[in-house]
């Protein structure tokens, strides 16, 4: 079991039911061991970035998280309730959002029609766009909001004619039509202009106001130190340090493992 190094300063904030906790989580590939024993929990509302070198398993950890691939021994709770073995779908239904290193938007539906499908969805209605929806529909209404909270306001453009940035941008509110307890954004500046990168931390940043809480993977330390509460970092698939970004510059086995002497 992988022993990560928390202080008092780095538990979780908030309080009772956590939005996901992860017990002694693990994933192997014939002898390779990929995640090994990973523990942490994350609370309503907070922010945690997932950082460490190529190859130390963060994706993979997402990966298990929201389904993709079957955890080997472990248990993920989300909301409380064990699903480490439910299908993606169902995570997802139960409040499981997550994006991927590239974007994934309806690139021929205009920007509000792809946020206001996702609110029709949840509210029970199907995935039919047979004309530019109504002002005051209800899924419509909803869907103002969520672009508003991610500073979008191209809402009649095509979601394929928007910047890289703003396609991030998309995906958070389509998300967010969901309702998720829990955001997975794995690596969300990838592609992004350095432009469009201060916006887009922003929109992160703000995404405590709307009750989710995110994990977030990536490259950008300078990004994760600056807009988390906490930090979890990953090394060979174990989890060697959970922290707020003070701590974690502090960590001796951090910077042995992977900042090297960035905090010198």
């Amino acid at each position: 079991m992988s022993e990560a190094t928390t202080t008092s300063a780095g538990a979780p904030q908030g309080s009772g039911t956590p939005a996901i906790e992860l017990r002694d989580l693990s994933w192997q590939v014939g002898g390779a061991k990929i995640v090994r024993g990973v523990n942490l929990s994350v609370a309503d509302g907070e922010i945690v970035g997932v950082i460490g070198p190529n190859g130390a398993g963060k994706t993979s950890l997402f990966n298990l998280i929201s389904g993709i691939n079957t955890v080997t021994s472990g248990t993920v709770l989300l909301r409380g309730q064990d699903v480490t073995r439910y299908p993606i779908a169902k995570r997802s239904r139960m409040g499981l959002g997550r994006t991927f290193q590239t974007s994934s938007v309806f690139p021929h539906l205009s920007v509000l029609e792809n946020v206001r499908l996702a609110a029709q969805q949840r509210l029970g209605g199907n995935l039919s766009v047979l004309q530019f929806p109504r002002r005051d529909d209800e899924a419509t209404t909803e869907a103002y909001g969520h672009l508003a909270t991610v500073r979008l306001a191209k809402y009649r453009t095509l979601a394929g004619n928007l910047s890289h940035g703003d396609k991030r941008k998309l995906e958070i509110a389509v998300l967010l039509a969901q309702h998720p307890a829990l955001i997975l954004l794995d690596e969300p500046m990838a592609g992004v202009s350095s432009h469009d990168v201060p916006d887009l931390t922003e929109v992160i940043r703000g995404l405590h106001a709307t009750g989710s809480s995110v994990m977030i993977v990536e490259h950008h330390l300078d990004v994760v130190l600056g807009l988390v509460d906490r930090v979890a970092v990953m090394h060979h698939g174990e989890m060697i340090a959970v922290d707020t970004p003070e701590g974690i510059m502090k960590n001796e086995a951090v910077q042995s493992a992977y900042l090297g002497d960035i905090a010198s």
